[in-house]
């Protein structure tokens, strides 16, 4: 399945994704869609609708997050060798986690926002882990029985901020830094995802290519290792971190974001975002 919520921000509906692509409104059978719509008993309910009985939504409606209840998005720094390779950072021996608050939580499609001082904005494509089951302690071998579905995060990044302290959350965490969807595509339509192709395009020129194949600790691995300093709860997500091509990274200078600029990327079978940049206004 693939789950989606649709309109204005903050009252957006319920909707499904049919077999052709079209969005069907799910509204008249239940409200929006919370982390209890991602256990195995509330996907289970939801696997039962045909989504050929619900109305299609006409038009380009704005697509916001595809639930609502996210408590935290965990994002994995330096999760691919040669993204490291380009940043000068070292490979890392074990995962580097930060936190994304929830006020950068935004829709896949809603505008990046530059914050004032901002003079390094940044992309990074990243394939989402939607936890299904509260972990806490758990195996690697079990662990992707913990994940509802996967998705598309734009790991959004102000680089001035982020490396001025050795804590990043500062540069990761501004509002609408953390954009998720289109949809949440339930884990049993993605029964490999150690083998998905990703890319970003920044005003139709392409910046990033790669596949999740080449992450330093897969996703199975990356559950086992948070769970083991935090519980996971249905809803939160982890951003497994990106593939090389990110701004800070070109040679022979780095390229930066600026207004008016457009910012396109996808993960296979998971659907794609389109952000433009924008300053902050008070």
């Amino acid at each position: 399945m693939k789950l989606c919520q649709y309109g204005d921000a903050n009252r957006e509906k319920p909707g499904l994704i049919d077999g052709e692509g079209r969005l069907r409104d799910l509204s008249g059978l239940r409200g929006a869609f919370t982390p209890d719509d991602l256990s195995p008993e509330g996907l289970s309910s939801l696997s039962a609708i045909d989504p050929r009985d619900l109305p299609l939504v006409g038009g380009s409606p704005r697509l916001g997050v595809p639930y609502r209840g996210i408590s935290k998005v965990i994002c994995i720094g330096l999760n691919y060798s040669d993204h490291a390779a380009e940043t000068g950072l070292p490979v890392p021996s074990e995962p580097i986690i930060f936190l994304k608050p929830t006020s950068a939580i935004c829709g896949p499609d809603d505008d990046t926002i530059q914050p004032p001082h901002s003079t390094k904005l940044d992309w990074e494509v990243e394939l989402g882990v939607v936890i299904g089951r509260t972990a806490s302690h758990v195996g690697e071998a079990d662990a992707l029985g913990h994940v509802a579905g996967y998705c598309v995060v734009n790991d959004v990044s102000e680089r001035s901020f982020q490396m001025q302290s050795s804590q990043w959350d500062k540069g990761k965490g501004c509002d609408s830094f953390a954009p998720i969807g289109p949809w949440l595509v339930t884990a049993d339509e993605v029964p490999d995802p150690q083998n998905l192709d990703m890319w970003l395009d920044v005003n139709g020129e392409r910046m990033q290519t790669g596949n999740t194949r080449t992450m330093i600790f897969g996703v199975a691995a990356l559950i086992s290792y948070c769970s083991a300093y935090m519980t996971l709860f249905p809803g939160d997500v982890i951003a497994t971190g990106t593939p090389p091509g990110v701004g800070m990274g070109k040679t022979p200078h780095p390229v930066w974001l600026k207004t008016g600029d457009v910012v396109t990327l996808g993960v296979q079978g998971l659907g794609r975002q389109r952000q433009t940049v924008v300053p902050w206004r008070r």
